[in-house]
């Protein structure tokens, strides 16, 4: 699979939202519609992203009891979503009855993608919260568990890719968030790198937001994240 480029639509509205798509280049074919913007907007922006002809990569990083989970889950194949995140924290049995209502779309159902920890995380979070284990060790441990629950692929940062790589092979979706320009601002994430570094890592899709949303021409930072990809393949 040829590594692509997720934009994140971290937006609070559909206002924004179109101007961003406006200027969007149609090279770009995956959109990510996260929290915020489901919260604002509900599956009309699914709706809206489906006219673009966009991929959906649909990131609300489902966390509660399985049969919840389960009809979240049938709730985004009916909306034709691609990509589904679930949290690897919510245990085996949520993951496996996720993944159960998956299959229930045969070929249409979306890709379950399994959070890991969250790119805003650093070790000493982790210790805050009582987990014990380093930062990799952990991060690694959920996400082979979520694997062998049945998901399609992992969150995770490109600090890991490398790793899960190695531990899971081809058949896992890597998807890699925290991904900037060389000498862009890092904002709130903590475990950041380039579209370079990611790709030679193993990353099958890099997640850009602010970097390309935020950019004063936004048609011109996709290209060239697109333009980073490109060269990180030839190298």
């Amino acid at each position: 699979m040829k590594p692509q480029l997720i934009v994140a639509l971290d937006v609070p509205s559909s206002e924004p939202l179109q101007r961003i798509m406006d200027a969007l280049p149609r090279e770009v074919i995956w959109c990510k519609v996260g929290l915020e913007l489901f919260t604002s907007e509900g599956p009309e922006v699914l709706r809206y992203l489906r006219k673009q002809n966009r991929k959906i990569f649909l990131d609300l990083k489902l966390h509660d009891i399985p049969n919840t989970v389960a009809g979240a889950v049938t709730s985004a194949a009916r909306h034709e979503v691609d990509m589904l995140t679930l949290h690897a924290g919510g245990g085996r049995k949520m993951l496996k009855s996720a993944v159960e209502a998956a299959r229930k779309f045969g070929e249409s159902a979306p890709k379950l993608i399994a959070v890991t920890t969250l790119t805003s995380l650093g070790q000493s979070d982790l210790q805050e919260l009582g987990v014990t284990r380093s930062l990799t060790d952990h991060t690694l441990a959920l996400g082979e568990m979520a694997m062998s629950a049945g998901v399609d692929g992992i969150v995770c940062s490109p600090h890991e890719a490398a790793a899960f790589r190695s531990k899971l092979g081809t058949r896992a979706i890597l998807i890699t968030p925290g991904i900037r320009p060389a000498g862009s601002d890092v904002h709130d994430q903590k475990r950041i790198a380039t579209a370079e570094v990611a790709i030679k890592a193993g990353a099958d899709f890099l997640v850009v937001g602010r970097p390309i949303t935020q950019s004063q021409d936004i048609g011109k930072a996709a290209l060239q994240i697109l333009k980073e990809i490109g060269t990180a393949l030839t190298c």
